[in-house]
Order: C-alpha cells, then structure tokens, then sequence
C-alpha cells in the first residue's frame, strides 16, 4: 500500500496566498514600470468575486499586465528562487512543516497540490522537501519563453482533482492500492478532500470549518 500525504499550499502551508506576492516581486526586478497596472489587477479580481470572469483568467490576464505576455524563463528562474526563499522563511507556518516532517518520518510520499503556478512552486516544494507537484503550468515555446496563458486546467476546484488523478495515473498508482490523506484550508478543495482516505482541514477558512464539522472530518490550527 503506497502511503500519500497531499497538501495544498496557500494559506495551508503558508500564512498568505503567493500569486499576488510573486507578481510584485518579480515585476520589481524585472520591469518595474508595470506595477503601474497593480489597480487594473483589483480590478480584475474584483471582476472574478463578481462571477464575470473565471479564475483561469484572472491569472493569465495579471500575470500579462505585470509580467508581459510573454517573459524569458532565463530570467524567471533566479526570481523564483530568491521568492522562494523569502517565502520558506517568512510566510511557512511552522507546524505545517512539524506536519511535512512527521508524514516524512511515517514514509508519506509528500506531495503539494495547488493552484499556484509551477513557475514558482517548483522551487518552494524543493526546499519543503516535497517530493512530487500537482500545480498549475504555463504555456511554454521552445524558445525559452513562458506564456501568460495557462496550459491545460486551473488546479482549482474540482479541476484539483482531475490532475492529481492524472498525476497518479503517469506514475503507475492505483487509487485503490494507495491511501491518502489531504490537506487544505478551502472549501474549495471539497472534491478532493471527500476522494481522500483523511480528510485534514487545516487552517480552514469559516466555509470549509462548518463543512468539516459536518462531515466529521479532522481541524487542525497551525499556528
């Protein structure tokens, strides 16, 4: 029997969300006339909290006003990093990673499943020493560049689920061989965390708490 311990990372693992965070930090490094577009990006979201666009797109079209339609993944990279870093360092709740140790300790294979971007999950999911990444990706050329555009599905929603089964799938694990216990703060990871063996609702926000009491599921306050 395969041993999973999934998480998701915004507010789970974290104390805040990094997409905005990310944005403003590379933006200042890379372009830093664009956070001129920083009000245009409420804007954006505001219209995403008043159901008129997706949250796909609210990605695509922020990360398009503040990192270019298009940016060298040359030059991305040493941004993610330094991100990174500041985020394991500041925003990591310590008892989340108390969490990661112990399911290490037990021989989980950890796994970090989010909405955020690859772009720079990669390398905080490598100093978390996660071992595995079901996130969401970019498009990316064969000439280095990386697009605004999403590639495939948002890792949101019921949409979370569908890639950690693909996920799954490309690495030969038979749900019915694994047993898995997952981890979020949101009420939107319902569909996943109902797949689960362990349903963990960690820091939940107040929809995803009264939804935990309902189903008797495991809360857990980190910090």
């Amino acid at each position: 029997m395969t041993e999973l311990a999934i998480y998701d990372m915004d507010r789970t693992i974290t104390r805040t969300g990094t997409f905005t965070p990310f944005m403003i930090h590379a933006a200042l490094r890379l372009a830093p006339w664009r956070l001129i577009f920083v009000p245009a990006a409420a804007l954006v979201m505001l219209a995403y909290v008043l159901r008129l666009i997706e949250r796909k797109r609210v990605k695509e079209l922020n990360q398009a006003m503040l990192l270019g339609r298009t940016v060298r993944l040359s030059a991305l990279a040493p941004l993610a990093e330094s991100f990174a870093e500041k985020t394991v360092r500041h925003n990591v709740r310590r008892q989340a990673l108390d969490s990661l140790a112990e399911n290490r300790a037990a021989g989980r294979r950890l796994v970090l499943a989010t909405a955020s971007s690859r772009l720079w999950v990669e390398p905080i999911a490598a100093k978390l020493g996660m071992d595995d990444i079901v996130a969401t990706t970019s498009i990316r050329g064969l000439d280095d560049y990386v697009s605004h555009k999403v590639d495939g599905e948002n890792c949101y929603g019921p949409a979370k689920l569908r890639m950690i089964e693909a996920w799954m799938g490309l690495e030969g694990l038979e749900r019915s061989q694994c047993r898995i216990r997952f981890y979020s703060d949101h009420v939107s990871d319902v569909p996943v965390l109902e797949w689960a063996d362990e349903a963990i609702a960690a820091n939940p926000h107040q929809g995803l708490r009264e939804e935990a009491k309902r189903r008797g599921w495991t809360i857990v306050d980190w910090d």
